[in-house]
């Protein structure tokens, strides 16, 4: 399942770029889920080859997972991939536009259940409507803080 996002950042593509890679920003952004980076890199800014572990409660019940980033071009895009977790994979693309002093940072995150068909289904069922809206409220808490003084 592929899930494309396109958020409009009235602020410079280097601190939105820089915004998305924190791992305190992210784990601000998924508080309602008690994220947190246990290992790996588990402050700061993420860069080319380092990976971050997170767990976190997700649909009732506590998930670890390590992403990996395995591409990186400053400050037009990043990506990170599992490389550890519940999923059969998960590749999320980062990639930043600027526009003026404006940016618009899309999100391209394609992933794959486990369990064959049973996994295809909970995706229509729930885990897509599910992914997006983390995504949604992540990129949310990007755009509120790149716009403000913080």
């Amino acid at each position: 399942m592929i899930i494309e996002l396109a958020t409009h950042i009235n602020a410079p593509i280097e601190r939105c770029f820089d915004l998305a890679r924190s791992i305190d920003l992210h784990m601000e952004s998924t508080k309602q889920t008690g994220e947190t980076a246990i290992a790996g890199r588990t402050s700061g800014l993420i860069v080319l080859g380092e990976t971050v572990t997170w767990r976190a409660k997700h649909l009732g019940i506590w998930q670890t997972l390590t992403s990996k980033i395995t591409e990186f071009e400053y400050p037009n895009y990043f990506t990170d991939e599992m490389v550890e977790g519940a999923f059969k994979s998960i590749r999320h693309e980062h990639l930043f536009y600027a526009i003026n002093d404006q940016t618009v940072m899309k999100d391209i995150f394609a992933f794959e259940s486990p369990y064959g068909l049973l996994g295809e289904l909970a995706n229509f069922l729930f885990l897509g409507w599910y992914v997006e809206k983390l995504l949604r409220k992540r990129n949310r808490v990007i755009k509120n803080v790149a716009e403000s003084d913080r």
